[in-house]
């Protein structure tokens, strides 16, 4: 795959973990950040970010080129990552 995918995630959220394990499983690199692990400010622009990218404040967010994947959902990752 040659596109970078990025995780938005929180670091003691049970989804997160899940997402980031099915990619670890498969392979798969990404880039993660744990927003809770963000200082203040930091934390802010990110969210600020996944809301105008997913249209919500949830996690995981998974950004596979144009696509957006909100929460810990494997069929569609496995159909973005043509799995």
């Amino acid at each position: 795959m040659e596109e970078m995918i990025k995780v938005y995630a929180l670091s003691t959220c049970p989804y997160c973990k899940r997402t980031k394990k099915f990619l670890d499983e498969h392979k798969i690199p990404y880039d993660c950040t744990d927003v809770d692990m963000l200082d203040d400010d930091e934390q802010d622009k990110v969210l600020e970010e996944i809301e105008r990218i997913s249209g919500k404040r949830a996690f995981p967010v998974v950004v596979i080129g144009p696509e957006v994947i909100v929460g810990h959902d494997e069929d569609r990752l496995r159909r973005a990552l043509k799995l």
